[in-house]
């Protein structure tokens, strides 16, 4: 039987119905959802929701894994690193040697939280201990919007639009890198997002015992918010927010690094302060 104009309207105007209601269905992308998330909302997010797929990462060497998380209203990508090394000696491939080595998922939480404390959250992205495989992990919310690596800028010779504000962001990385002893600061796990500001990623060969720095020539300029911070951090704050990740030794190492940086730059003067551009 042949059908009717109408009928024939009728049918596709049913289907579109369902397809909309199914669309209307799918989990967001993060991306997608509205209103920018807070970092609260990204930590709940990473704590609650349900890993739905994974994925390889080629870069690295700690054994990262991307996942796909979902809560039912909003998707997103998480890294998830369970790598958890203590070493009396840790010899490297240039045969140079480290002692009381560590490499620690343990030391991306901490770098999240302490970024938090120093008003420098926006350059670290949220990151919170869960079990994964039955093993501890920290799941690291996955930066949206990247455009390359630092590695990749470089070796395309690709200049950041905005020299000034892009030195300025390198100049928060150098300091953060010193404070908490980051051995590990390679230009891949610095990123660059579509804004060209950069996110610090990577963080588990940190937070070592030394109260030296490991390379003051890195230390330039600073942020005059992120020097206040640094001046007003102490054991009690460092205590509560890191004691499931960091020892005591690695925190009154981290504030004997405090006190040589806040001494380097008061020395400086104003000359050697800026404040950082806030992002969009």
């Amino acid at each position: 039987m042949r059908t009717t104009t109408c009928e024939s309207l009728a049918a596709a105007g049913a289907m579109l119905f369902v397809a909309f209601l199914a669309c209307a269905a799918s989990p967001l992308r993060a991306a997608d959802s509205g209103p920018a998330l807070t970092p609260e909302q990204k930590e709940h997010f990473l704590l609650t929701a349900h890993v739905m797929k994974e994925h390889g990462v080629k870069k690295g060497i700690t054994g990262t894994v991307r996942v796909t998380m979902s809560d039912g209203a909003i998707t997103h990508d998480a890294s998830v690193q369970r790598i958890d090394e203590s070493k009396s000696v840790f010899e490297a491939a240039d045969g140079s040697r480290e002692f009381n080595f560590k490499d620690s998922y343990k030391f991306n939480v901490a770098a999240w939280r302490l970024a938090r404390l120093l008003g420098i959250g926006d350059m670290v992205p949220p990151s919170v201990q869960r079990s994964y495989d039955g093993k501890t992990a920290a799941y690291t919310w996955w930066v949206e919007d990247v455009q390359m690596d630092e590695a990749t800028r470089v070796e395309k010779k690709i200049e950041a639009p905005d020299t000034d504000r892009w030195n300025r962001e390198m100049y928060v990385v150098r300091v953060f890198d010193q404070l908490i002893y980051n051995t590990d600061r390679n230009l891949t796990n610095l990123l660059v997002d579509k804004q060209w500001q950069i996110w610090m990623i990577d963080h588990t060969r940190s937070f070592r015992l030394q109260h030296a720095l490991r390379n003051d020539k890195n230390l330039v300029q600073c942020d005059r918010d992120l020097l206040a911070k640094l001046k007003a951090l102490d054991e009690p704050a460092l205590e509560k927010e890191l004691h499931q990740f960091v020892s005591k030794d690695e925190i009154k190492a981290l504030l004997a690094r405090r006190d040589v940086i806040v001494k380097f730059f008061e020395a400086k003067g104003e000359s050697a302060l800026y404040n950082r551009a806030p992002r969009t």
